[in-house]
């Protein structure tokens, strides 16, 4: 049995401002109609005995991981809640444990969840060529062959072929694993053929790993086994103990385990594959005009060349721009030379550091039971669209420095103020005043769209008092 660990912990700074802390990139629907994570999940259906996969994510991004697994007809296995990042190697380490739990040593598959794989069935080959090896006692890591002197990329060396009968697909020893190159180093590892991009997808059996794990990292091992042993089961998700957590070493399954195994194997792997880690490499697998520029959305260019252009919210014209990338949202506009996106990063960097929200969200903040946009905001007020999905309900809760008043723009609102319900449809309000206990509930069939006007002191999102909640929230 295969069972795949999808890791989406990361935040994508550098695809800042359309990723962010609290909306990050494989979240997002970047390459296609459906999100990256979703892409990831889609592409292991036709692996053999592949199981529901255990996804690792991050405790604030619970909700929409667990939304876009059931609008594709997924199930999770598990969903384990990271209090903080710690790296690849505790995160795999914590889903071995918790497979090992139900099952008699699977194969675990781990993939990130913001890759792009456009030949789904040399991807799904590959994997099977992997489990005769892994099977064997190997640590498989596919190492993605390289189609230019990327300098973006760590790289993987082969070393020798590992013969085993009646295999798929040739898999080789692991020489080395080197860091990103500089321009003239990756030119040389491309011309010898000898090198693959490391891809950070992996192959194993979960025992072996742990195992592998605890010659070189056994405080890493005991740390997530106290995490995992105190973790409490909180609805479809497992919340891992974060005092435990806290105390665990950070590192990445290569530092952790891979450079220093001698069961280590590699199986080259030409598929389509980009990590999109940048804005340029969006663009180069994005669709070209004759210029070599890629839109999306309203976008008009005129004498523009090799340009990336992202409207999300408003016409966005380029003029005599070339190898520039421009993305634009509602509420922050990205301008830079196509070969310093790697540099994005540092905005954000910058952003964090001033407090400032686009860093953290957008506009438009999604929640278990809906999302809301903010329109409008100044000193003592502040305006949002609230939309409420079918059959949700916000917590039962009240407000100590500011007072609502609800309008209805389609759908009905089931409304609870202190002792008194009300339902309300379209074009109809209500006022909930300062301190007074409320819930919003949408009992129909459609979605539920009202706007908030917020008027007080204070409007700050943590000025909420919950009583009751059905998403567990505290």
């Amino acid at each position: 049995m295969i069972i795949p660990v999808i890791l989406s912990g990361g935040s994508g700074s550098r695809l800042w401002p359309v990723s962010r802390e609290m909306y990050p990139k494989q979240l997002l629907p970047l390459v296609g109609q459906s999100t990256m994570l979703q892409e990831t999940v889609v592409r292991l259906r036709g692996i053999g005995d592949c199981a529901d996969p255990v996804v690792v994510c991050n405790e604030d991004h619970r909700f929409m991981v667990a939304e876009q697994l059931r609008s594709i007809g997924s199930d999770a296995s598990v969903i384990m809640l990271e209090p903080f990042g710690r790296n690849t190697a505790p995160a795999v380490a914590l889903a071995a444990l918790e497979v090992l739990t139900a099952h008699t040593d699977p194969l675990l598959l781990i993939l990130p969840a913001d890759h792009v794989i456009t030949d789904v069935a040399a991807f799904q080959q590959a994997c099977l060529a992997a489990t005769a090896y892994a099977l064997q006692g190997k640590l498989v890591t596919f190492g993605i062959t390289p189609h230019a002197a990327e300098t973006g990329y760590g790289y993987i060396q082969k070393g020798a072929l590992i013969p085993l009968a009646g295999a798929i697909a040739p898999a080789f020893g692991v020489e080395r694993f080197v860091e990103k190159p500089d321009q003239q180093t990756a030119e040389q590892y491309l011309q010898t053929g000898s090198y693959l991009w490391n891809s950070g997808m992996f192959l194993f059996s979960a025992q072996r790993y742990l195992d592998e794990l605890q010659k070189f990292a056994p405080g890493m091992v005991a740390a997530c086994r106290t995490a995992h042993t105190k973790a409490a089961k909180d609805q479809d998700f497992l919340r891992l103990d974060a005092e435990a957590f806290a105390l665990c070493p950070s590192d990445s399954i290569d530092y952790a385990v891979m450079e220093k195994t001698d069961s280590a194997a590699v199986i080259p792997l030409d598929a389509g594959w980009s990590d999109v880690g940048s804005w340029s490499a969006l663009w180069e697998i994005a669709g070209h005009d004759d210029a070599g520029n890629s839109s999306k959305g309203d976008v008009i260019l005129h004498n523009a060349g090799n340009c990336f252009v992202s409207a999300g919210s408003r016409l966005v014209a380029v003029v005599g721009m070339n190898n520039c990338v421009i993305v634009e949202t509602p509420d922050a506009v990205l301008v830079a030379d196509k070969d310093q996106v790697q540099d994005v990063k540092q905005i954000v960097t910058i952003l964090k550091r001033d407090n400032r929200p686009e860093a953290i969200t957008h506009q438009t903040v999604y929640r278990p039971w809906g999302s809301y946009q903010s329109i409008d905001a100044a000193e003592r007020f502040q305006v949002k669209r609230i939309t409420v999905k079918p059959g949700a309900s916000l917590s039962l809760q009240m407000h100590h420095h500011r007072a609502e008043h609800w309008i209805v723009v389609s759908g009905t609102a089931k409304v609870v103020t202190g002792d008194k319900e009300t339902i309300l449809s379209e074009n109809q309000s209500t006022y909930i005043p300062l301190g007074v206990t409320h819930r919003l509930e949408n009992p129909g069939v459609i979605p539920l769209e009202l706007i908030e006007v917020q008027s007080g002191s204070y409007l700050g999102e943590d000025d909420i008092v919950r009583f009751e909640d059905v998403y567990g929230r505290s």
